[in-house]
């Protein structure tokens, strides 16, 4: 399970060998809400917040026309009905998933249905994933039509809770809701979500759910069950053996630094249990990331799973190693070069047929990267949510009952 994007992405969008229970879904407790205590989780996407977070974060001008275009070439890909379909032959099945991460890509980009240039396009990705949510009470209640994993019901989802988050526009709360209820309820014993309701799997899958479920906390409007996050949190707790929690494995551990699994437990640990810079699991952790920061060498062998997850957790991480990730090392003349945007806009295609995307062929891999398996048009999706990092969720200095972060030893 070195390959960790090769075989998340075959099992997720093409298809696992899992058996599905006949909707299966474990029942939970009533739960008990999470509170936040954030005045915008979303406000780093507003037009002020977006200059602010760019120039304090390294944003560039040339990153951002990246963006505008990519945005631009996803609407071309819209089908009449609202949706999207990755283009490797992984329709119906993966809609909601191809979806959920084009109109995250757009909402990443602080273009919502009720602001921004791309409005209708975005309305539309919204009505039909709303449209797609089982209302009628049930087991199916909240989840979403069309799916065949949790994977794609976490994306869709989280898609739903940043809308709403961005917007509080009451005709998703309901729809957000379920959704969110779902995912809760699909939770597996040990703590991790499988491939269907109520299985157990694997680390990938739960990264997902978490960004749902964290999204939704920062709504403040949505409930999001204590208990769920506790459980969730066990299950990292599981599949990591170091002393401070610093690497996560796949479905066991031990893990290893680097990796995407890793950049995945971290960012959940950031994002719902209070792990900070100065938490010596995030730093350790964090740190060794860097063994695998951007460079102009990755070219034509690019991780975007990798990249999507651990560029998140260093941004959040900050100092030296933000600086080096985003723009490179510095070299003898004072100058720094390379560096995340470097790569990414050195292969965004620009030729008129696909101006503004991004070929599958980058994250490839002998035909199991994620290019091979979501297309061209997941591909670009994953290199928007990228460069997107600078403004998508503001920096947090407490998130919503963390446990006590563990301090550095002192020297």
């Amino acid at each position: 399970m070195r390959r960790i994007g090769s075989w998340i992405l075959i099992a997720t969008f093409v298809g696992a060998t899992a058996t599905a229970p006949d909707d299966a879904v474990a029942q939970v407790e009533p739960p008990t809400r999470i509170e936040t205590k954030k005045p915008d989780g979303f406000s780093g996407r507003t037009r002020e917040g977006k200059a602010r977070l760019l120039k304090e974060f390294g944003g560039s001008e040339e990153g951002e026309e990246a963006v505008m275009l990519g945005l631009a070439w996803l609407t071309q890909q819209q089908k009449p009905e609202g949706y999207w379909e990755y283009d490797d032959g992984h329709y119906v099945s993966s809609r909601a998933a191809a979806t959920g991460m084009a109109v995250l890509a757009f909402l990443g980009a602080g273009q919502s249905h009720k602001d921004g240039r791309f409005k209708q396009t975005v309305q539309a990705g919204l009505d039909w994933i709303v449209k797609n949510v089982h209302m009628e009470q049930g087991p199916n209640n909240g989840k979403i039509n069309t799916i065949r994993y949790m994977y794609c019901q976490g994306i869709a989802t989280l898609a739903l809770c940043e809308a709403y988050g961005m917007t509080g526009d009451p005709a998703l709360k309901k729809s957000a809701q379920a959704a969110i209820d779902y995912i809760q309820r699909a939770q597996g014993a040990n703590g991790s979500w499988g491939y269907y309701a109520g299985q157990e799997s694997d680390t990938s899958i739960v990264g997902w759910q978490i960004q749902a479920l964290h999204a939704a906390m920062l709504t403040q409007d949505l409930v999001v069950d204590r208990k769920v996050i506790e459980r969730a949190l066990a299950f990292l707790d599981s599949v990591s053996s170091d002393r401070y929690k610093s690497t996560y494995g796949y479905r066991w551990p031990p893990g290893q630094h680097a990796t995407s699994c890793t950049a995945i437990g971290l960012l959940c640990r950031y994002y719902v249990d209070g792990w900070r810079r100065e938490h010596r699991g995030f730093a350790e952790g964090s740190q060794g990331l860097m063994k695998r920061a951007p460079t102009p060498a990755d070219r034509n062998n690019i991780d975007l799973y990798y990249l999507y997850y651990a560029t998140q957790v260093v941004r959040f991480y900050g100092g030296e190693e933000w600086k080096i990730w985003n723009e490179g090392p510095l070299g003898p003349d004072g100058k720094r070069r390379g560096g995340l945007p470097e790569l990414l806009l050195s292969v965004q295609d620009r030729t008129p047929a696909h101006r503004g995307s991004w070929p599958a062929q980058i994250d490839w891999k002998n035909g199991q990267g994620f290019g091979r398996n979501c297309g061209r048009l997941g591909t670009t999706c994953m290199c928007l949510l990228t460069l997107e990092v600078y403004y998508r969720y503001l920096p947090e200095e407490s998130t919503a009952d963390p446990r006590k972060p563990e301090k550095p030893d002192k020297p």
